[in-house]
C-alpha cells in the first residue's frame, strides 16, 4: 500500500500482571520511557502502491472497523503527486475523505537533497488535486545541520494548510531538536529481527508517545503482541506490523490488527 506498514481500562492487579509487563531479561529500564497505559495505539499505513494495482488494499482503509483504527495513511501517486490528476487516486482520496481516514501526501525530501521549491510545489498540488490532510516527508534526513532546512519546510507546509498533520519519515532517532519540528517521528522503520532487540533513545522521555511512530515488516503472526509491548516500552502511539517484507501489501493478520488497535489496545 501507500513508504502503505491486558485490559486497557487501568492498571493491571497482581503479581502475574507484574510480571508480564516487564521488560525483556537484559533491557535497560532507563531507555524505555514511561508512558500511561490508557494511551492507544492506532495504526500508521505507509505503504505506496498505486490504487490501481491494489484495489482491495484501498478498500479495506474504508470500511468502518478499519477507518477507526487508522491514525493516517500515505497516498504516494507517482514518487509524489505526479504531473497531473490521476482519476484512480482521486477516487481513492475521495473514498478516505468520506471515510473519514486521515491522507498524507507523501514528499519525497531525498535525504535533504530536493529544492525546497520543488517540495512546495509538490504540496500545492497535493492539497489542490487530492485534498490531502497533510504530509509524510519521506527520507528525511536525521542530523543535527539539516535540521533548519526540515523546520522551515514544515512551517511553511503548516502556512499552507493550518490543519496539516506533518510526519518526517526519518527511520531512526534523529537529532532530538527534529521532535519540534513536526507533529510526528517515524523513529523505526525496518525489519522484526532489528526492532525487537532496539533501543530507544533517552530523548524520546521527554515526549508524549502521540510524537512517534514505528513501521516494523517481516513481523510473524506469533510475535504480534510482543511487537505491540515493545511499541509500548518505547513509546509510540503510532504503528504498523506487518508479515510481509515490505510495507505494499496488507499484512496476514490484517484483520486481527484492525479488530485489536480499533479497540484502543493498551499493552
Amino acid at each position: 500500500m501507500p513508504d502503505l506498514r491486558a485490559d486497557g481500562t487501568g492498571a493491571p492487579a497482581g503479581a502475574a500482571a507484574v510480571l508480564r509487563d516487564l521488560p525483556e531479561p537484559g533491557t535497560d529500564r532507563r531507555q524505555l520511557p514511561a508512558q500511561p497505559a490508557e494511551t492507544p495505539l492506532r495504526l500508521a499505513v505507509p505503504g505506496y502502491a498505486h490504487p490501481l494495482v491494489a484495489p482491495v488494499e484501498w478498500g479495506e482503509l474504508t470500511r468502518p472497523a478499519a477507518a477507526g483504527a487508522v491514525h493516517w495513511t500515505v497516498l504516494d501517486v507517482a514518487g509524489g503527486p505526479g504531473a497531473r490528476p490521476d482519476p484512480h487516486c482521486l477516487e481513492a482520496a475521495g473514498r478516505l475523505k468520506s471515510a473519514r481516514v486521515r491522507t498524507l501526501g507523501r514528499l519525497d525530501l531525498g535525504h535533504g537533497r530536493r529544492p525546497f521549491g520543488e517540495l512546495i510545489s509538490d504540496a500545492h498540488r497535493f492539497l489542490e488535486w487530492y485534498r490531502v490532510d497533510g504530509f509524510y516527508l519521506g527520507r528525511c534526513p536525521a542530523d543535527r545541520d539539516r535540521l533548519p532546512e526540515v523546520r522551515r519546510l514544515a512551517s511553511t507546509l503548516g502556512a499552507l494548510c493550518p490543519r496539516a498533520h506533518v510526519v518526517l519519515g526519518v527511520g531512526t532517532h534523529p537529532y532530538a531538536g527534529y521532535a519540534e519540528a513536526a507533529d510526528q517521528l517515524v523513529t523505526f522503520a525496518g525489519p522484526w529481527a532489528d526492532y525487537r532487540w532496539s533501543q530507544v533513545a533517552e530523548w524520546t522521555a521527554e515526549h508524549p508517545a502521540e510524537r512517534f511512530c514505528h513501521l516494523v515488516h517481516g513481523v510473524p503472526p506469533t510475535h504480534l503482541d510482543e511487537a505491540m509491548r515493545v511499541a509500548r516500552w518505547q513509546g509510540a502511539a503510532s504503528v504498523f506490523f506487518t508479515d510481509r517484507p515490505g510495507w505494499e501489501a496488507l499484512p496476514g493478520y490484517w484483520d486481527d490488527l484492525v479488530s485489536r488497535l480499533g479497540q484502543g489496545v493498551s499493552e
